[in-house]
């Protein structure tokens, strides 16, 4: 069986999020699904994995609320299912910046298309900035891209604080996996007086996905948060492992040095 692997998110008033948790865990495990979906106030964000049929099911279950009748995923498959069970979770934010009044839904900065992120990224004027934890950016960015060396997705207002100021960056593109991420950095960096503020639509996925190769700024491989570890461009799985032991993604020349011990220990926490 091919695994569909479709992720999605979006952020729209949900304030009865809690009593949707228990019918939507019991119609996903129906499905023989696994993956992880939150839920909050501000919205819906989540993976799930499975056959055609029991993804198209739950979407389609999803969709049936009328605030969520756009909800689209970006699809990849795996040869296995790339998660071990099924949850859904009840969380302040959908993503965790720290500061659940700043909400997308409400006010965010202008999508940039696929096609069209290669020139806006070009433009010597724009600040590019890769709102991922340290770790993905070292598995793969885009050429030029700032990495922030942000540990968790909490410390961006404060690196944006001390770095970044308004009338000095007057435009800003922002990137991450699937688009959330760059979505909510966008709002937050609006409500600060930043005129200009512009994120990837879908996420870098949506981009290896769309953009073939041979016109491609994106350099190396995308991190993905399951069992795969990492795609490339096609959204085809990568060549990076995890250590067991961190967590930490395993390219092929980390997997060489003396300090690896397959299934025991790797080069950053050996």
């Amino acid at each position: 069986m091919e695994v569909i692997v479709a992720t999605f998110y979006k952020f729209v008033r949900l304030p009865d999020y809690a009593e949707k948790r228990e019918p939507l865990l019991a119609f996903c495990q129906q499905q023989g699904l696994r993956g992880t979906l939150l839920l909050a106030e501000e919205g819906i964000n989540g993976t799930i994995a499975g056959s055609r049929a029991a993804v198209d099911a739950v979407l389609a279950f999803l969709r049936a609320d009328p605030r969520l009748t756009d909800l689209y995923p970006r699809e990849s498959t795996a040869e296995v299912l790339p998660f071990d069970r099924m949850k859904v979770r009840l969380k302040r934010e959908i993503v965790t910046l720290g500061m659940p009044e700043v909400n997308p839904g409400d006010r965010a900065g202008t999508y940039v298309a696929p096609q069209d992120w290669n020139d806006l990224i070009s433009d010597p004027e724009i600040l590019v900035i890769d709102t991922r934890n340290g770790y993905e950016v070292g598995v793969g960015t885009f050429k030029g891209a700032i990495d922030p060396h942000l540990e968790s997705f909490r410390e961006f207002p404060a690196y944006v604080q001390r770095h970044l100021n308004p009338g000095q960056h007057r435009k800003v593109a922002m990137f991450c996996t699937g688009g959330i991420r760059c979505e909510k950095a966008s709002a937050y960096m609006l409500s600060l007086g930043f005129p200009e503020v512009y994120h990837l639509q879908g996420g870098i996925l949506h981009y290896l996905e769309e953009v073939p190769p041979e016109d491609s700024l994106w350099e190396g491989e995308c991190f993905v948060f399951d069992q795969r570890v990492a795609v490339e461009h096609g959204l085809s799985q990568g060549t990076y492992d995890m250590c067991p032991a961190c967590g930490h993604p395993l390219s092929e020349a980390d997997r060489t040095s003396e300090q690896y011990e397959a299934g025991v220990s790797c080069p950053y926490c050996a």
